[in-house]
């Protein structure tokens, strides 16, 4: 421990996205990595406009024009964290749409679930009614460019990856928060 309080920043790394493919584990790690360090959580896809969901539900592909009002007012809410941590749950397939949220800013920090394509199938079979429409898992391993040096194995537990990331980021982990298994 540092001294500091759980999502007090100082200094370093103040944001983290937890990224992949659909299917890969984003939302739940990201949400167990916050409530472990007293970080804030944003779900990407909470902010997906309309038609962007649309599109997806439809099958159709995002392309970087979707995107870019999206990755626009995340890149906004990573920005205005910086006193604060944040875990941001975001699919970030590219560089350049990683270039964005990062906006020149070295307190963010990627790391990629990487999960093989045929437990991302069957996670995306197991959840009914989410907008992802598996079909378009194929577009997304097509598109997705891993950042070289923050690749994880998503297929690890909850706990594993949480714990890994946390002692990565010197983020240490709140007395009598539980991490979600």
């Amino acid at each position: 421990m540092n001294g500091t309080e759980p999502g007090d920043n100082v200094g370093g790394v103040h944001a983290v996205v937890i990224m992949g493919p659909a299917g890969s584990g984003k939302t739940t790690v990201g949400m167990a990595l916050a409530q472990a360090t007293g970080a804030r959580f944003v779900d990407a896809d909470a902010h997906h406009p309309l038609t962007n969901i649309e599109k997806m539900h439809a099958g159709i592909a995002l392309t970087d024009a979707d995107r870019l009002p999206w990755l626009r007012e995340l890149a906004h809410i990573i920005k205005s964290s910086k006193t604060t941590r944040l875990v941001l749950a975001c699919s970030a397939l590219k560089e350049s749409y990683r270039t964005i949220l990062r906006d020149h800013d070295p307190g963010v920090r990627f790391f990629c679930l990487s999960v093989p394509k045929e437990e991302l199938t069957r996670r995306l079979s197991a959840r009914p009614g989410h907008f992802f429409n598996p079909n378009l898992l194929e577009t997304q391993l097509l598109t997705l460019q891993s950042p070289p040096n923050d690749e994880i194995d998503g297929t690890l537990s909850v706990n594993e990856l949480v714990t890994d990331i946390a002692r990565q980021l010197d983020w240490p982990t709140a007395r009598g928060r539980n991490i979600v298994t």
